[in-house]
């Protein structure tokens, strides 16, 4: 036999229906039936739904080479404990100065990196999802010849969808104790919409920070922003903007991803934020080519689609998203 859910409403009626009859019996049956119904009923409470679970100060996810997946050879540790959670750690301890590793979902973009550390691991993210990856490493032979010293495939299926853009990465890099992560607490303090949070950190950024031209020509291949030094010397290039404001937010537990790719012909960085009952916002801190700006969010909170921000992300030309971080 089939369950019904039985509404509210209907309980109601089916109540007051059954008081109905019992006066049709007397006041003894109307009265007895009065008090069965009064002692029956209690206050039950809509359940709320958890929409953004605000840390009460900072929420740094510590990335962990726990060590019960491991693939190595006499060169390189790749530590995969944690594909799960959208991330692997790479340690390399051979002697080469120059090494990239190259990261490929099937299908999808080759993610390029230098391995910068010795003897200590770095993370990396599996930014696309679940899926077939290949994990390659290379040293340096000559120039842009590398020889391949390591490769590994990888099956990742990942818990949680929004977690390779809650961890720190290469990209993203912060702590619980880093001056970034530090200043984003104050900033969100007492906000709990994540529209304001978003909003308020995009204000304190763009306020005290300004854009380095003499970083912008000068930029060679392989830079990694240090979110605590922009923050501390209040300028840099369209990357470390990118860096930082990703860095507050994913330590306010707002999934948000850096994006590298395209505005026009123009290779550029951006920030995606995940909203509840919205989903992913493309480009919703971007930068128009003179001055970052932020996409009127106000259709996320109020359920009203702003016509401006419809038509642009709308306008696929606007954005074209090469890398996530």
């Amino acid at each position: 036999m089939k369950k019904r859910n039985i509404s509210a409403g209907f309980l109601a009626v089916v109540l007051t229906a059954g008081l109905m009859a019992c006066s049709s019996v007397g006041s003894e049956a109307v009265q007895s039936s009065a008090a069965e119904t009064t002692a029956a009923l209690v206050v039950i409470e809509d359940n709320q739904i958890p929409l953004y679970e605000k840390p009460a100060s900072s929420n740094v996810r510590q990335p962990q080479a726990s060590g019960s997946v491991v693939y190595n050879n006499s060169k390189v540790l790749l530590d995969a404990s944690n594909s799960g959670q959208g991330y692997v750690m790479l340690k390399y301890t051979g002697s080469n100065a120059k090494i990239k590793v190259q990261i490929t979902k099937s299908g999808k973009e080759t993610y390029t990196y230098d391995l910068n550390a010795r003897d200590d691991y770095e993370v990396f993210p599996l930014s696309e999802g679940n899926g077939s990856y290949s994990v390659k490493v290379f040293e340096n032979v000559t120039g842009n010849q590398y020889s391949q010293a390591f490769s590994q495939d990888l099956s990742v299926t990942i818990a949680d969808e929004f977690a390779p853009f809650l961890y720190p990465n290469q990209y993203v890099n912060f702590s619980s104790n880093c001056a970034a992560v530090q200043t984003g607490a104050q900033i969100a303090s007492g906000i709990n919409d994540p529209i304001e949070v978003v909003s308020a950190v995009y204000n304190y950024v763009v306020t005290n920070l300004t854009y380095d031209t003499a970083k912008a020509s000068s930029v060679k291949s392989g830079y990694l922003p240090d979110v605590d030094t922009v923050l501390a010397q209040k300028k840099g290039i369209c990357f470390d903007y990118a860096a930082l404001m990703t860095a507050m937010l994913r330590s306010q537990n707002i999934p948000t991803k850096l994006v590298v790719g395209y505005t026009g012909s123009v290779y550029h960085a951006w920030v995606n934020v995940y909203i509840d009952n919205v989903g992913w916002v493309d480009g919703m801190i971007f930068f128009d080519g003179t001055d970052w700006q932020l996409m009127d969010p106000t259709f996320a909170s109020s359920g009203k689609q702003s016509k401006e921000i419809m038509e642009y992300i709308g306008n696929a030309s606007n954005y074209q998203a090469k890398f996530l971080y």
